[in-house]
């Protein structure tokens, strides 16, 4: 039994993970309402959360990102306006 927990934990770590976790910081430069994404002063567009509230961003904010990626695709999972 020992065994084949041991073997299914190796087999299980080489498998790749579905979404990795990151945070990401800069300006917003651009807002796509009908996509529902943001880009960022890196380049890099982020996907808003559904039923996301755009009155409460603007371009120029100074934003701290915590998002998902998922095929490619970074997910926002959660934003904050940055004062520094």
């Amino acid at each position: 039994m020992r065994f084949i927990v041991a073997t299914f934990m190796f087999i299980a770590s080489l498998l790749p993970v579905g979404a990795l976790a990151d945070d990401a910081q800069g300006i917003i430069t651009k807002i796509d309402e009908d996509n529902s994404t943001i880009t960022l002063d890196d380049g890099k567009v982020y996907k808003l959360p559904g039923e996301f509230d755009l009155s409460v961003i603007e371009q120029g904010m100074k934003v701290t990102l915590m998002f998902d990626v998922v095929n490619k695709e970074r997910f926002i999972t959660d934003i904050e306006e940055t004062t520094e």
